[in-house]
């Protein structure tokens, strides 16, 4: 059984205080908790990939446009944007012209994509049970 994580309730104060009046949710079930928007920014399709990508090294944006196939400029543009608000990622603008831009992991960023690697890593293992697994489920639909 999984633990749950107990919230300590905060006693009203009528003295000024110099500490934030919201208390700091670290739970990932908890709607307000930052590690629950972080975690639905790394677990959208192309942030988990392109975080996959990057883990292999920095990348210029179509290079990594390239890399993550399927993804339009404006989706990954977007996903990139996320990523490097939440830590995972940093922007460098390099002097060139024209302008380049390369993207690569922060340290909390490379944590990151190295869970994401083992799990991507076990998913490609298990394909061929999932394969079979989704043709057992045809037959019992169809």
């Amino acid at each position: 059984m999984s633990e749950q994580r107990a919230q300590s309730p905060t006693k009203p104060s009528t003295e000024p205080s110099a500490e934030p009046s919201q208390q700091l949710v670290t739970d990932v079930f908890a709607s307000a908790c930052t590690s629950r928007a972080a975690f639905e920014d790394v677990t959208a399709k192309w942030a988990s990939l392109a975080l996959l990508a990057l883990g292999e090294g920095g990348y210029r944006f179509n290079a990594l446009r390239r890399r993550v196939q399927g993804v339009s400029e404006k989706m990954l543009s977007q996903t990139l944007q996320a990523l490097e608000r939440d830590g995972l990622l940093t922007r460098e603008v390099l002097s060139a012209i024209p302008p380049r831009v390369e993207y690569s992991l922060t340290p909390l960023g490379a944590r990151v994509a190295g869970h994401l690697r083992a799990l991507a890593d076990l998913l490609e293992e298990t394909a061929p049970e999932v394969e079979a697994a989704r043709r057992s489920y045809e037959r019992r639909q169809g």
